[in-house]
């Protein structure tokens, strides 16, 4: 009610809202034409922004419409009516900080522009001075931030206290929100079972992360190959792209356990074309039990000597002939390939070997005949080759 009676009578006081027009921009202050009021207004550079600006004009130009507060009245000469010494950033941060107080409020993300890159972060205007800590403008760590001078940003106010004047803000917090919802959907979409192509993002010493269209799911070290392995690197490297298959998903915890070995053909697939019953093969001793030795004859293809099958003799343990890590020839006795069984004997070679009919080198002994003979005789023959 005061300030429409004061439009009328065309006064205003200290503290009163006032509506103009920039009609022209000084070196260090701007004219503005007061709506309905004989009196003039000017607006000081350090009064037209929340942030620090060179010029008047990096805030407003000719023409534009402001709304400002009345901080002082100066006293008219002959009569006239006293010029207004206005603010708009008193007006704009009364706004801003009701607006930033709602927004924080509700969590919403909302855009601004950076105005300035300053030493640990990027300063934002909205409505008053907006800091950006360099540890929140991207999940990820940015070297030099000059490309970010201009540039539009979405954020969120993560910190704020009008007494400080302290208005903190974070993009980071929008791009891993953004990046959660997209994960949850990825996943909301997965089964245990599908087999994906995805590319190896990170190595630990318990296995690898292999990101599968923006989620980062874990192979474990078990998981990496059919064969024994003492540390992922021997197997991936980060950058390799790799099939994995879904072994389990949960979008609740944001879990996803993959496995690059179950993507690949198992090691008994096709072992009935590679060997066949009556076959030698040479294979490694894996493992010593009591009824029988296990021999690896393939990457991951383990056969079994039984006990009776490991020499051409009564024995008690395997243990008394083999150990661990000896290289062994043995006969393929069975091949089961749907059920992974790979029956072997080291016997039946040795049987083999004992039953052989020794070698007859009678051809190469000398005959009483042959065996003797005279010097003159072979002197009397070089002889006859010199005639």
């Amino acid at each position: 009610m005061t300030e429409e009676m004061n439009v009328q009578v065309n006064v205003y006081e200290v503290g009163d809202i006032v509506r103009g027009k920039v009609v022209k921009l000084e070196d260090k202050q701007v004219l503005v034409e007061v709506e309905n009021s004989k009196q003039s207004g000017i607006i000081p550079i350090s009064e037209l922004s929340n942030l620090h600006i060179e010029k008047p004009s990096d805030a407003v130009a000719v023409g534009d419409e402001v709304t400002a507060k009345v901080k002082k009245v100066e006293e008219g000469k002959d009569g006239e009516e006293g010029l207004l010494i206005l603010s708009k950033r008193a007006v704009d941060a009364e706004r801003a900080w009701e607006d930033l107080e709602r927004k924080f409020a509700s969590g919403e993300t909302f855009e601004t522009v950076i105005k300035d890159i300053v030493k640990g972060g990027l300063v934002a205007d909205v409505g008053v001075r907006g800091f950006i800590p360099a540890s929140l403008v991207e999940p990820h760590y940015v070297e030099d931030f000059s490309d970010y001078k201009g540039k539009t940003l979405s954020v969120k106010v993560v910190e704020l206290d009008r007494e400080k004047n302290r208005v903190i803000l974070s993009h980071r917090a929008v791009v891993e929100e953004e990046q959660a919802r997209q994960q949850k959907e990825l996943l909301s979409r997965l089964e245990p079972g599908q087999v994906l192509d995805g590319v190896v993002r990170r190595i630990a010493d318990f296995g690898v992360f292999v990101d599968v269209g923006g989620f980062d799911g874990l192979v474990h070290i078990s998981q990496l190959s059919h064969t024994r392995v003492a540390h992922p690197s021997e197997v991936v490297k980060e950058g390799d792209v790799v099939k994995v298959k879904v072994l389990a998903v949960d979008p609740e915890q944001g879990r996803l356990s993959l496995s690059i070995k179950e993507a690949l053909p198992g090691p008994w697939e096709g072992l009935g074309e590679k060997v066949k019953p009556g076959d030698v093969v040479t294979g490694t001793v894996k493992r010593l039990a009591s009824f029988g030795a296990f021999v690896e004859v393939f990457p991951g293809v383990e056969g079994l000597v039984h006990v009776s099958q490991i020499a051409n003799r009564r024995i008690g343990s395997p243990h008394e002939v083999l150990k661990e890590g000896d290289v062994v020839k043995a006969k393929v006795l069975d091949v089961n390939e749907a059920d992974h069984r790979l029956s072997l004997s080291i016997r039946a070679l040795l049987e083999e070997e004992a039953a052989a009919p020794a070698e007859d080198y009678s051809q190469y002994t000398r005959t009483s005949e042959t065996r003797g003979f005279q010097l003159g005789e072979v002197i009397g023959e070089q002889l006859k080759k010199l005639k």
